[in-house]
């Protein structure tokens, strides 16, 4: 295993957990790393700009792999009600806002998202697979308000703002870890799933303040799509694991938005 993640002898290997079992914890008598196999593309970037911990090596191993060693910091992840704090806001800011990460992602041709190619794969991956009125009503409001959303200022977006996809450390400095998703798309993909998530409504301004903007009504209805979206997406991705409570908890939650 050692040598498979280009480490020598004497490091300590173990499952990091992860959805993709590509993240490992290695540890000697002198040091404790993260590593990852095939990484994003950008991590030396997110790292240099603080939003990642620090990138210690990358190495090309001859089968193709690309496995990266992060700084490993200890903390914790972000609880639900942690998700208020400023200190959220002003690095999901941060990111959408930094042209360095939007041009690098340019670069490694990561074509923009748009609202068409999320409901193509809507209609391929989830209309034609699952059967349920809800997703039928669903499906009918993305197309029929698809012009209504259409944005053109694009951003580099996590595309899974989860509360336990954001780090704390132990000095206090936060991070949002975990960008194999990230994408050039309407910053709205991702404001709309943290505050539809996490934040009481009337708490949205308060919240977007911190993030530098105003909640206007385009903004609320691009956010209420993408949320709409996404869950959809949520739905079927448990469904191909066969996750059927998960599953049925979005459907409900699906629901609740209509």
């Amino acid at each position: 295993m050692e040598q498979r993640l280009g480490l020598s002898e004497g490091w300590h290997i173990t499952p990091a957990g992860g959805a993709t079992g590509e993240a490992y914890i290695a540890e000697n008598h002198e040091q404790k790393l993260f590593l990852k196999r095939n990484s994003s593309p950008f991590l030396a970037v997110l790292s240099a700009e603080g939003i990642v911990p620090k990138l210690i090596w990358t190495r090309r191993m001859e089968n193709g792999d690309v496995i990266t060693a992060q700084q490993w910091l200890e903390g914790r992840e972000l609880k639900a009600s942690d998700m208020k704090h400023p200190s959220v806001a002003n690095l999901l800011s941060k990111i959408h806002g930094s042209k360095e990460l939007l041009d690098l992602l340019k670069r490694i041709e990561k074509n923009p998202l748009e609202p068409e190619g999320v409901l193509t794969e809507i209609d391929e991956q989830v209309i034609a697979q699952v059967s349920h009125p809800v997703l039928d009503k669903a499906r009918v409001y993305l197309e029929r308000n698809l012009e209504r959303i259409r944005f053109h200022q694009k951003v580099v977006c996590h595309g899974d703002v989860n509360h336990n996809n954001w780090l704390l450390s132990a000095e206090k400095q936060l991070y949002l870890i975990d960008w194999d998703g990230a994408m050039v798309a309407d910053p709205a993909l991702d404001i709309g799933q943290l505050l539809y998530w996490y934040i009481p409504k009337n708490e949205w301004q308060d919240w977007l303040d911190q993030y530098g903007i105003k909640l206007s009504s385009n903004l609320e209805e691009r956010m209420r799509w993408y949320v709409i979206a996404q869950t959809i997406l949520s739905i079927n991705w448990h469904r191909r694991r066969d996750e059927r409570k998960e599953m049925e908890n979005w459907i409900k939650y699906l629901q609740e938005i209509f």
